[in-house]
């Protein structure tokens, strides 16, 4: 077996709880109200750690949950110590930071926050190979511009139009689904590709 998952689910589908949290923050905290949407992400992210180790997850593969239920942590407090912040309306915008910063910070550390997630579901023969790794990192480079490229937009929006609702999320659908889509076809383009050349 070599780049080719274990499991008909591609990376995104298995991981798709991870972002669970930081997709009902963004939904709430769209109508400036990111104390409630922090609360509630808070919750979320908790359970989906409790649940995800409680099925023997290793914490490598819950690296945005984790990360998520710090974001929210320092967001509720923020949000109640500061309701009148002006980076109220930005609840959205911050999201992408924070999950651009996760995101770029895995890859500067040489650990890409999916190849915990890929590991699960990948042959273990393949765990150290220089192209499993590239394939990760890759992946997790997409996802990183793909969060950059919302937070910018979303900031500029919102400081233009902070009531743009439909707007904002129309911004925050593509910038999830283009990476998702990438992440379920570009590690099966990479083996197919591998084995045309063992051919």
């Amino acid at each position: 077996m070599s780049l080719q998952e274990r499991h008909e689910e591609p990376i995104v589908v298995q991981s798709f709880a991870g972002f669970l949290p930081w997709i009902v923050y963004g939904i709430i905290a769209t109508g400036d109200n990111w104390r409630y949407g922090a609360l509630a992400g808070l919750v979320i992210a908790l359970a989906v750690i409790v649940i995800d180790r409680r099925s023997h997850k290793a914490w490598d593969e819950m690296v945005i949950e984790t990360s998520g239920a710090v974001f929210f942590a320092l967001s509720a407090v923020f949000s109640y110590a500061a309701p009148d912040s002006p980076l109220t309306p930005y609840g959205p915008a911050l999201v992408n930071v924070w999950l651009a910063a996760t995101a770029w910070g895995s890859l500067a550390i040489g650990r890409p926050f999916t190849l915990g997630i890929a590991r699960r579901m990948a042959d273990p023969k393949v765990w150290e190979s220089p192209m499993f790794y590239r394939v990760n990192a890759v992946i997790t480079g997409v996802w990183a511009a793909s969060f950059t490229v919302a937070a910018a937009g979303l900031a500029v929006l919102i400081s233009q139009n902070p009531h743009a609702t439909a707007a904002v999320i129309t911004v925050k659908v593509v910038t999830f689904v283009a990476p998702a889509l990438f992440t379920a076809r570009y590690p099966k383009l990479v083996a197919a590709r591998a084995q045309r050349l063992a051919a």
